[in-house]
């Protein structure tokens, strides 16, 4: 565990080079970024980390938003001494990312945001919505997860035994998260709202949607692009919501080729 200005956070760190912080979405441990931490790690030292609320990290009494995760997102850089890092943020850890940006500019040397948005439409509220009873609801934990993932993964992965794999793992993890955490979590992101500032972000961007996203849709995704100045954006064909996961070398080598260029232009 680390404090990080009196907030304690479980990180993972892994190899050497230009610093990432990689921020994981909702109910997500830092184990969420595995492919990344391992394929990575030979050529950038990564920093991966439980958001408040799930994995090892405590959830805090008192209310859960954005962008108090951000500050801690800031403080867990501060406290390992890191003055910069390439972000990437993926679903609920991308608006993270797109309030670190805003509210600490001065610590983001590029930004990721994958399967993002920049504020719900009715569409993200319903389902939202519907995950909130959902979990309550499930008759038990694989359920639940069985049908969480619907929104989450490709069909492909579903036919290919990927995502039983993936709730085999997640029941077997030694720290689950709690209905509580998921519901303030979610309940943080669905009031995530960043429309009218993202002409604010400075850092270069790059905006990465699936193409078969359901909970966030390429259209979401391109209207966060073009709303933060020179911003680049790419649409995964045949990807879902977690393309990092099903397809991390495709990701890998993307996210990489656009640090190098931000780096090649320091």
């Amino acid at each position: 565990m680390i404090n990080a200005d009196g907030v304690e956070l479980w990180a993972e760190r892994r190899g050497q080079g230009p610093d990432v912080l990689l921020i994981a979405g909702l109910g997500d441990p830092a184990e969420a970024w595995q492919s990344q931490l391992d394929g990575l790690a030979d050529r950038y030292r990564l920093t991966a980390f439980d958001n408040r609320g799930a994995g090892r990290t405590p959830l805090p009494e008192g209310p859960l938003t954005v962008p108090r995760m951000a500050d801690d997102a800031a403080a867990l850089l501060r406290t390992l001494q890191i003055p910069a890092a390439h972000v990437t943020g993926f679903s609920g850890g991308s608006f993270i990312a797109q309030e670190l940006a805003l509210r600490h500019p001065g610590v983001v040397r590029s930004l990721v945001l994958m399967s993002t948005t920049a504020r719900p439409d009715s569409y993200f509220r319903a389902m939202t919505r519907f995950w909130h009873w959902m979990v309550e609801r499930a008759p038990d934990e694989r359920a639940m997860l069985e049908a969480f993932y619907l929104w989450v993964y490709t069909p492909r992965a579903h036919a290919d035994g990927m995502v039983d794999r993936l709730i085999d793992e997640t029941l077997a993890f030694e720290h689950p998260q709690s209905a509580e955490a998921f519901q303030r979590q979610l309940a943080a992101f669905s009031r995530h709202d960043t429309s009218d500032r993202l002409g604010g972000i400075a850092a270069p961007t790059l905006v990465l949607s699936g193409e078969l996203d359901l909970a966030t849709p390429p259209r979401l995704g391109r209207e966060v692009a073009e709303s933060i100045p020179d911003a680049e954006f790419e649409v995964l064909p045949g990807e879902a919501h977690q393309p990092f996961q099903e397809v991390p070398e495709v990701f890998n080598a993307r996210v990489e080729a656009f640090w190098r260029k931000v780096e090649a232009g320091d």
